[in-house]
């Protein structure tokens, strides 16, 4: 994005403040609504408004950011990933976001175990970096796949492994930050001479060094005796870790939220990375008697004790992404107790997992135990734990939600049964559910109660239980925060949790280090009701109007945006396929989130059919690659494909439709003619100037291949050869035949044709029309309706409405069962053939596991390793099971299924010559290094024709469609090597 017009600031702010603020940095400056309202959240239940967003490219531009607020009063908000559960990173002031430029890990000394990074530096980025060397960053949270280093910092955040890790304030050596008054300073250890020294300078940090020992030396007494006992804290500022002997102000400032310094690099600690983790499952009937089983675990000295209830465990079943855990637990559990050791000694730690399930067998600990061993073997379990906040939000409906305002409680762990079940009386009396999740093993649970906070009193319910957990944490020596801040959320109930004293020293700190107050106010202390700046409750009741797409289940169409709660894992980067675009450009209005976001501010305008075809709303939405991924991966299954197809739909009422959208919705009809007239039809995609002139007019990439259309299409050859003679013994089945295969790779088409007939099918091409999948992918959706509801009826005509429904292209087939039902939820045709629809590989395995098909022993194939890339809607909708399992059934063969997102392709988005930089830049992400590295006698197999595309196009390698290799491995086929069309391709 380039720095926003200054037209489109806002006109309260000071004159002449946005022209100094973008001509000062090198990084971009955001102005406008759009961008605004996108950083007026976090994953909290709050909302501010901010006036701009920074994208600082370094420390310098940090630094003016913060000189030019100061000397115009406005405030100042740093935010990493925006995670934040308390309201920390959002603000009214000025947003910074590290997280886009500031994420260069700057070196590693694996001597002295240290790392320095820029803030914005991912946990997982640092932790991969470091692991070549057995090290690690020892804290580990939840979201360490887009938490960033200075977000850790903010809150001095913990994680499943703090008793043994402890806190991020125990791993920070040193860190170099920018003062309230623009000034930089480099906070590390200093001894008394030097810290006399620096506080001789007539400077804000001398100002610092000179003031901050008077505060310790008046408050000793209440240091000593006002802070909470229990060590795991997250509140306050930390004058407990602060003294004369051991004056080190980069501890000193971890925790305090951006409110005394804005940190720009950091070094860290690093810690040896256990070669070896094992994990006891614990299957329990109540939450409470899994509670109550942690102080036997403690005993074994594990490294963590984690819980999940059955609330979570629920949802989980619920997700594709999830649903592998659910199948290898043993009965129906209400909780889980997940007890993991590490250590380089795997027979040692493995002895301590076996005496923890003798211990729990004679002690009547819960029903049943999982032993998890092998990493394959944990893979589901920490998935799904490390996403329970996500599957727990899912559960929200409409505005009322699980909220983040009694969560972060932590008591002694010997204590936790106890006060668990005082809690749960709490919620009771105020008949409130949650979900229960957490850190057992130091004494922290997640506890989120359902509010509505559209509901004034339920605004006041919320406060009342609130009031009453904060005195029973007091009651059982506890914290109020232990990992996730104080934000809006806690910060009002500071005076009261430490005791005037202390509660004054803290805001004399406050002003020596921001005498201003404009680094992020309102947070730690002098903070605003918790009951203010409330997310749902400052939202303006939705507009009612017509959509295509029936979004009536999730509250409307602005409900269905709105159901993100910012938890941000589409900004992921290391695994899965969400948010493709924004891992290629690194901003977050290119993530589901920031698109999510940006709906709900268009949704919730007077005219929200007129604010649909906004173009900065349309700049939004632009790089939505519609994979579906988020559908699947979003624990809250926003569902940005359907959308942006409705959203389009509006924009095209508005503003025409481009004929390059005409062209690609028509697809069928594109590719029907391109095959009539194959292979003169082939030319222009030969000849550059034609190539040159197709992009200029048209916008279709020059560079992009394209299609290579074959005149002997499926459907000539079915119709000459493809029938059986003789019907086949398991009945009749409709074969798809789409748009893409169909006309351009044909064979593989004839691969699955003779492939379900060798296993006793009777095939019949169903080759009338188009599915629509192309046509709603562009915003046509009354055409793509017309299109479904054809096909849909022909499907179903009277003789075929038994057969199942299989194809080998999955966006064309799962769209009957998916996209079809949404656009045609009353279509009696729809419905029925939607519940036709089968995998073709399901139908495959049975018939090899019948002995209907029999595979070669002795095939080309065997020894040789296939690597399978599934395609992003198979994923959202099923899942890559099936094709893994088909694959495996061919003797001899290593499968691996490459977790390595989404293509980039999409249907039409990589021929289009604004999207073809980003299509190859996604594809380099993770897929294009991992078939490169790839041996020569590798076999590479994707399910997509894009797949297949662009894994040419961006490394020159052939991929084959699964089914063609199983029709390799037929016994029939033995020793016949590499079919004729993959030679030449």
């Amino acid at each position: 994005m380039t720095t926003t017009e200054i037209s489109a600031v806002d006109a309260a702010l000071p004159a002449g403040f946005a022209e100094e603020l973008t001509q000062a940095l090198t990084g971009e400056v955001a102005f406008d609504d759009y961008s605004r309202h996108m950083f007026s959240r976090d994953a909290s239940m709050y909302t501010m408004r901010p006036v701009a967003v920074v994208y600082p490219v370094d420390g310098h531009d940090v630094a003016e950011t913060v000189r030019i607020a100061a000397a115009y009063g406005i405030q100042v908000t740093a935010r990493g990933a925006g995670t934040s559960l308390a309201g920390q990173t959002v603000g009214a002031g000025i947003i910074v976001d590290h997280s886009r430029h500031m994420n260069r890990i700057l070196s590693i000394d694996p001597v002295a175990r240290t790392a320095r990074v820029e803030v914005g530096v991912v946990q997982d980025d640092l932790n991969r970096a470091a692991a070549p060397y057995g090290l690690m960053f020892g804290p580990d949270t939840s979201t360490s796949n887009r938490a960033t280093i200075g977000g850790m910092l903010g809150n001095n955040s913990a994680g499943s492994g703090s008793l043994r890790y402890g806190m991020t304030i125990d791993h920070i050596r040193s860190m170099d930050v920018v003062l309230a008054d623009g000034t930089t300073a480099r906070l590390e250890p200093v001894d008394a001479e030097e810290r006399i020294r620096r506080a001789a300078a007539q400077t804000r940090e001398g100002e610092i060094y000179r003031r901050l020992p008077e505060i310790l030396e008046e408050n000793a007494e209440a240091i000593a005796s006002g802070f909470p006992p229990f060590w795991r804290r997250a509140s306050g500022y930390r004058l407990d870790r602060l003294s004369l002997d051991d004056f080190n102000l980069a501890k000193f400032v971890v925790g305090s939220e951006g409110t005394l310094v804005i940190a720009t690099q950091v070094e860290v600690d690093l810690v040896p990375k256990p070669r070896h983790t094992v994990y006891a499952v614990g299957h329990f009937a109540t939450t409470q008697e899994a509670i109550e089983a942690t102080a036997d675990s403690l005993s074994c000295e594990p490294a963590q004790v984690e819980l999940m209830d059955k609330t979570i465990l629920d949802l989980s079943r619920q997700k594709i992404e999830y649903s592998n855990l659910g199948r290898t637990l043993q009965g129906d559990p209400a909780a889980l107790l997940f007890v993991s050791f590490t250590g380089d000694d795997k027979e040692e730690i493995t002895g301590r997992l076996e005496a923890l399930i003798s211990l729990w067998e004679r002690n009547g600990r819960g029903y049943a135990t999982l032993k998890l061993v092998t990493a394959a073997e944990q893979a589901d379990l920490l998935k799904v734990r490390k996403s329970s906040l996500g599957l727990l939000m899912a559960a929200s409906e409409g505005s009322n939600r699980p909220l983040a305002f009694v969560e972060d409680t932590a008591v002694p762990p010997e204590r936790l049964a106890e006060y668990t079940a005082r809690f749960a009386q709490i919620l009771d009396q105020h008949q409130m559910r949650a979900g229960f999740y957490g850190h057992c093993s130091v004494g922290c649970l997640h506890i989120r109660p359902f509010v509505d906070l559209a509901k004034p009193d339920e605004v006041l319910r919320m406060r009342a239980v609130a009031v009453e957990v904060k005195n029973l944490v007091k009651e059982f020596g506890g914290v109020n925060s232990s990992e996730h801040g104080d934000g809006l959320a806690r910060s009002e109930f500071n005076r009261e949790i430490f005791g005037d004293r202390l509660y004054e020293a803290m805001r004399e700190v406050k002003r020596v280090f921001d005498p201003g107050n404009i680094m992020n106010p309102g947070k730690i202390v002098d903070a605003p009701s918790m009951t203010d700046n409330l997310r749902d409750a400052m939202l303006p009741a939705a507009v009612g109007f017509r959509t295509r797409l029936d979004f009536e289940v999730v509250g409307g169409m602005r409900g269905a945006a709105d159901r993100c709660m910012n938890i941000g894992l589409c900004r992921k980067s290391t695994t899965g396929a969400m948010c493709p675009s924004y891992i290629a450009t690194r901003e977050e209005e290119h993530s589901t989130r920031g698109r999510a976001n940006a709906l709900v501010k268009a949704l919730s305008e007077p005219d929200p059919k007129a604010a649909l075809g906004d173009e900065r709303l349309h700049e939004v939405l632009d790089l939505c690659l519609m994979c579906k991924a988020c559908k699947a991966e979003c624990p809250l299954g926003v569902d940005m494909a359907k959308l942006k197809s409705e959203t389009l739909s509006h924009y095209h009422e508005l503003h025409g439709v481009p004929l390059r959208t005409r062209i690609f919705g028509a697809i069928r009809t594109l590719n029907k003619l391109g095959s009539a007239f194959a292979p003169v039809s082939n030319l222009p995609g030969r000849i550059p100037l034609l190539r040159a002139v197709m992009e200029r007019t048209v916008g279709i990439a020059a560079a992009r291949p394209l299609p290579h259309y074959r005149f002997m299409n499926l459907i000539r050859w079915y119709r000459r050869t493809g029938r059986l003679a003789e019907p086949g013994s398991q009945g009749t089945i409709s074969f798809l035949a789409d748009s893409f295969t169909t006309y351009s790779e044909p064979h593989i088409g004839q691969a699955a044709v003779r492939l379900l007939q060798a296993s006793g099918w009777n095939v019949e091409l169903a080759s009338t029309g188009c599915c629509g999948r192309s046509a709603l992918s562009k915003g046509l959706v009354d055409e793509a309706k017309a299109k479904a509801a054809a096909m849909a009826r022909d499907l179903n005509s009277p003789g075929s409405q038994e057969s199942p429904i299989v194809g080998c292209e999955p966006s064309c087939l799962f769209t009957l069962r998916d996209e079809h039902v949404t656009m045609l939820p009353q279509d009696a045709n729809v419905l029925a053939v939607a519940k036709r629809v089968r995998q073709i590989e399901e139908l495959l395995t049975e018939a090899i596991d019948d002995g209907r098909l029999v595979l070669a022993e002795d095939s080309w194939l065997a020894g040789r390793t296939i690597l399978y890339q599934g395609h992003c809607h198979q994923k959202a909708e099923v899942g890559t099971a099936a094709t893994m399992a088909m694959l495996r059934r061919i003797p001899g063969v290593t499968v691996t299924d490459l977790d390595a997102g989404c293509c980039g392709m999409a249907g039409s988005f990589g021929y289009e010559s604004e999207h073809y930089a980003v299509s190859l830049k996604v594809g380099e992400d993770r897929l294009f290094p991992a078939i490169r590295e790839a041996g020569e006698h590798t076999v590479v197999a994707a399910t997509g024709t894009s797949c297949r595309e662009q894994i040419f196009h961006g490394t020159q390698r052939s991929a084959w469609h699964p089914l063609e290799l199983l029709q390799e491995a037929l016994s029939s086929s033995a020793g016949e090597g590499r079919s004729a069309d993959h030679s030449v391709r």
